[in-house]
């Protein structure tokens, strides 16, 4: 196998929480307050179906092929050549993703904290790093993750609970004063947070307790949601109807925090939770990008191609947008329609090809 390294259920399930939550937070109480209002805290709860869904499909899929990724049994369902084909927009939209996660990380940074330093820079710099540890290899980047995601989890706890004292419950009522349809509506950027799940269809072989990662992806599913709800409530208490005006409310309600002139100034707390879990996120996306890609070049080794893929991000990273807005538009508006796509409704088509499939095969008498 091209891959040799093993990591368990927990680990995958700390490197996909970490690929979604260190960006999620930041833009996505914005986003669902321009569409849900004051029922914005609810938007999760319906955007996380969408990840049990994602979920459920690929653990579908691995039962199927459990030694094969995506790229691999897609060949199977659909033919050589029409799996290639199929395979390659795949790579291009990894492509694509790394590249837009890159950008907004740079676009992040720089306006926030190093006005004066060149984006390439803190860009280039990122995609090298993850680049060092995909090299390493799968365990290398799952033992990372033991590392960082506790200590992101951990500075994300002490930032609720530092703004508690400034929460104001009325801000959340009347609920559903419009009825359900603006939660559902500000649910579709959540949505493309938790297809994100769909990872785990590269990460599943290479699982040392296999049995036990439809349990683990299940349990992040839930831990993504709840961290998203909370964080969506906190900021809604806090700003209210200001909520929407901000780009990243969560870095401002950072700022917000002040006790005894001592815990000030704590959107440094959020650069660290967002530099930590931009590496991990960075580090999975450059991994399945180059795995896929050996996979689908039938290769008998894939860090060969770490390096071209580090430039090949870097370039994208810097034509995926022209500026925020353009970038933040793009993620609110075709970002979900893409992302539904490419980890629901292809991979529901692949599953019922490879269901009918396999039914015509036992009717048939074959193996």
């Amino acid at each position: 196998m091209i891959e040799k390294g093993r990591i368990s259920a927990l680990q995958m399930s700390l490197l996909i929480y970490a690929n979604i939550v260190s960006s999620a937070i930041l833009t996505v109480p914005g986003i669902t307050y321009k569409y849900a209002g004051r029922d914005m805290w609810l938007s999760p709860i319906w955007g996380s179906l969408s990840g049990f869904f994602v979920v459920f499909i690929v653990y579908q899929l691995n039962k199927l092929y459990p030694m094969e990724t995506l790229i691999q049994y897609i060949q199977h369902i659909l033919g050589q050549i029409p799996g290639k084909i199929v395979g390659f927009f795949y790579l291009f939209f990894y492509l694509y993703a790394g590249g837009t996660a890159l950008r907004q990380y740079g676009d992040f940074l720089v306006g926030a904290f190093f006005n004066r330093t060149p984006i390439l820079i803190v860009i280039a710099s990122l995609a090298l790093a993850s680049t060092f540890a995909v090299r390493a290899g799968l365990e290398v980047l799952a033992r990372l993750s033991d590392m960082f995601v506790p200590l992101m989890i951990l500075l994300w706890i002490m930032i609720v609970l530092l703004l508690i004292p400034e929460l104001d419950v009325k801000n959340m009522f009347p609920i559903m004063e419009n009825g359900i349809k603006p939660s559902i509506m500000g649910a579709v950027s959540p949505a493309a947070w938790y297809t994100i799940f769909f990872h785990i269809s590269t990460l599943f072989p290479f699982l040392i307790d296999r049995k036990q990662g439809m349990k683990w992806s299940m349990f992040t599913v839930l831990a993504v949601l709840v961290t998203l709800l909370i964080t969506n409530l906190a900021t809604l208490l806090l700003f209210g109807g200001i909520t929407g005006s901000f780009v990243f409310p969560f870095m401002s309600a950072a700022r917000y925090i002040s006790y005894a002139d001592f815990f000030e100034n704590l959107e440094s707390v959020i650069m660290a939770i967002w530099i930590g879990g931009t590496f991990i996120k960075m580090g999975l996306y450059n991994y399945v990008l180059v795995l896929n890609t050996a996979q689908w070049l039938n290769l008998s080794d894939y860090k060969p191609l770490v390096l071209p893929f580090w430039m090949l991000l870097t370039l994208v990273g810097i034509w995926t947008a022209p500026n925020l807005p353009e970038l933040a538009h793009s993620l609110s508006v075709t970002g979900p329609i893409i992302s539904h796509t490419y980890f629901i409704v292809i991979p529901v088509i692949l599953l019922l090809i490879a269901v009918l499939r396999n039914r015509m095969r036992q009717k048939a008498g074959k193996p």
